[in-house]
């Protein structure tokens, strides 16, 4: 499939989702609450991605159904910059009234990390509902000689810091994973960052970086294709697209490096309780829709495990104790 014919379907789908977001609230009943009752009038999801890419989709996918259980309509509001810091900031200053939410991810918890000057905090949101998990691959070209994580780092020792990793940018996922699995594995790799996650694959076919750690829906069509070669993958239990393919936990025969991206419905600090709740009965019915699970699906994601808003800060609290650690062990720093 060419980027375009990717970006043609993407086109369609957004436009579809549009239309049937128009008309989807027309044929159906408010299934929470009284007449009168939160919500009553159209509530925005802000999206820190730009529109037509597999995030959006999954949002406006998420918003379509979410609506049709409230009874109102989820209108969708792409704010992108700085890596999803302008969206946080914009809803961080919202009312605390449930009628703007966030996308909320595991890059929030990262950037703000790496930028505590920020002007938001991942922990005083309001947490309302994990959403969606996905994971890397950690990836070799497959003319390489590296056919095991094994063989990897085998040459890794056996030339300290002659091997280098590729990643979308300084902070960056692909970033993390790798610091991690570099500590993790007691080896010497020289990051290089490249502008952008679009740029990984062809510097591991070029050779001009020996691993890296990318998505896996952007990975694996190179896999299909024989290009690149999956070592391991940073879930936590294996995947059927890939078979064979270990966990980075089971190759390292560690507990720790089940590093996994996520994505969740925060709102502003200070949410009331009622409306928290009624929210998270929603979602909770949303995410078991079969239409959302495939749009999930399709960007190499899984819809999360429903928990309560309260396990969703504990989680959100680990995330951040996990790649303070990181950040911290590899000195990483934002230039």
């Amino acid at each position: 499939m060419t980027d375009e014919t990717l970006a043609s379907g993407r086109r369609a789908a957004l436009g579809m989702l549009s239309v049937l977001a128009a008309g989807a609230l027309g044929l159906h009943r408010p299934a929470f609450g009284a007449e009168g009752a939160y919500p009553t009038r159209p509530v925005r999801l802000i999206v820190p991605y730009a529109a037509g890419g597999g995030p959006d989709i999954q949002a406006r996918t998420l918003g379509l159904v979410l609506g049709r259980t409230l009874g109102q309509a989820i209108v969708i509001e792409n704010k992108v910059g700085a890596g999803g810091i302008l969206a946080a900031e914009y809803v961080a200053q919202q009312p605390p009234d449930g009628y703007t939410l966030l996308m909320g991810s595991s890059t929030h918890v990262t950037q703000k990390l790496l930028q505590p000057s920020v002007r938001f905090d991942p922990a005083t949101f309001t947490h309302v509902i994990r959403t969606g998990t996905g994971y890397s691959v950690l990836t070799v070209n497959a003319a390489s000689p590296y056919r095991t994580i094994a063989d990897l780092i085998a040459a890794a020792k056996r030339a300290p810091g002659t091997l280098n990793y590729a990643s979308g940018g300084i902070g960056s996922a692909a970033h993390l994973y790798g610091a991690a699995f570099v500590s993790s594995a007691g080896i010497e790799a020289l990051h290089v960052p490249y502008r952008g996650s679009v740029e990984i694959a062809p510097a591991l076919m070029r050779g001009d970086a020996q691993f890296a750690f990318p998505v896996v829906s952007t990975a694996l069509p190179q896999i299909r294709d024989r290009k690149l070669r999956a070592l391991a993958i940073t879930a936590t239990q294996r995947d059927p697209a890939l078979p064979g393919v270990p966990t980075l936990n089971e190759a390292l025969h560690r507990q720790d490096l089940g590093l996994l991206s996520w994505s969740g419905v925060w709102g502003p600090p200070g949410m009331a309780p009622a409306i928290v709740a009624k929210l998270h009965a929603a979602l909770t019915t949303a995410l078991a829709d079969p239409t959302l699970r495939e749009a999930y699906a399709r960007d190499g994601s899984v819809v999360a495990p429903t928990d309560s808003p309260a396990a969703f800060g504990r989680f959100i609290d680990a995330e951040t104790a996990r790649y303070r650690d990181v950040i911290a062990r590899n000195r990483i720093v934002m230039q």
